[in-house]
């Protein structure tokens, strides 16, 4: 596990290495410019709607870790959030996130079961938001028609939405009907097996059903209770929509005419992170530097976009890891 995490550390050096230089290569000058004028007020601004956002997102993990141990408050969450939020940025999928939170919750006082379904329960909230704003940007944009034609990014926002829809809706049918976790067992054992990446058929089966089993049960103990439902995909979706909107303040910091609102900038936001959901590479880099440029590249020109993407990028997603690496380390164990 520690040679994977250096070899993502280094995927990472290298992709934002290559990032950098194709950003700044053309207009070095006038990006650092840019960027050392923007207005300080709103760059701060900006960094306060990110930590809200991990803030909020805490609060939802409080809320349900709250059925399994009444003692468990924001403040543990909240620190717990900011290490998980390291272990997102630096795995594949941002899929190093859940076993930590698990690792971190039993180290609470609370049983691995018990973890286990905190992080489905999360996970299943948070993909249900992705989806609804999801949906709520697509059709905006075929309302307004904000982008013009592009086969290329419409295939990639579609690709996107698809595998995020697809997995919502697996997970639905998962908590909905437990007579179907062997069928999907099945079918994901059988893929792997294609692609000989399993070795022993029927163990891998057995643990497979077992995990979808679980993922039934932390479903089935997050609808019971529709009204806490309702209140923490609420908080789940507000936190997306103030992580979405955190390129608006950059603009406003960044002194330049844009004929872009609040309510447009969030929906850019929402077709770049469906473009990023699906890029196989720590903190989708590369793709989501790409979907920016490409979507706010029809409202903002020259090297404004790449000073505004650079800044945008480092508060997202470098300014989270580097605080969940230094809150990490600050544990005495």
């Amino acid at each position: 596990m520690k040679n994977k995490n250096i070899l993502n550390f280094i995927l990472i050096v290298v992709i934002t290495g290559l990032v950098l230089y194709f950003s700044l290569k053309d207009n070095f000058i006038q990006i650092m410019d840019t960027i050392f004028h923007m207005n300080l007020a709103f760059v701060v601004i900006a960094v306060i709607c990110y930590l809200l956002y991990l803030f909020l997102k805490s609060v939802v993990v409080a809320m349900i870790t709250k059925n399994f141990n009444k003692d468990y408050n924001i403040k543990k969450s909240f620190r717990m959030g900011l290490e998980t939020n390291f272990f997102h940025a630096i795995t594949p999928f941002s899929t190093g996130g859940q076993p930590y939170e698990i690792y971190r919750l039993s180290k609470d006082g609370i049983s691995v079961l018990n973890a286990a379904n905190v992080s489905i329960q999360n996970f299943i909230i948070y993909q249900l938001a992705l989806v609804f704003l999801g949906v709520f940007a697509i059709i905006y944009n075929y309302a307004f028609n904000l982008f013009p034609n592009n086969k290329v990014l419409e295939s990639l926002v579609t690709i996107g939405f698809v595998i995020n829809l697809l997995v919502a809706i697996i997970l639905l049918l998962i908590i909905l009907f437990k007579g179907m976790n062997k069928f999907f067992a099945k079918l994901a054992i059988n893929i792997l097996c294609f692609f000989h990446l399993v070795k022993d058929k029927e163990l891998k089966l057995k643990q497979v059903t077992n995990q979808l089993n679980e993922f039934n049960e932390g479903g089935k103990l997050l609808l019971k209770n529709k009204k806490n439902f309702i209140k923490m995909f609420l908080i789940e979706f507000l936190a997306l929509v103030i992580l979405y909107s955190i390129p608006f303040f950059i603009i406003m910091g960044s002194n330049i005419n844009v004929n872009m609102n609040l309510l447009t900038v969030i929906v850019a936001s929402a077709y770049v992170m469906l473009i990023g959901s699906f890029v196989p590479i720590p903190g989708g880099t590369g793709g989501l530097e790409y979907g920016f440029i490409a979507f706010y590249g029809n409202f903002i020109i020259g090297s404004s976009l790449n000073a505004i993407m650079l800044v945008w990028r480092f508060i997202t997603y470098y300014l989270g890891m580097i605080i969940g690496m230094i809150v990490l380390n600050l544990r005495k164990k």
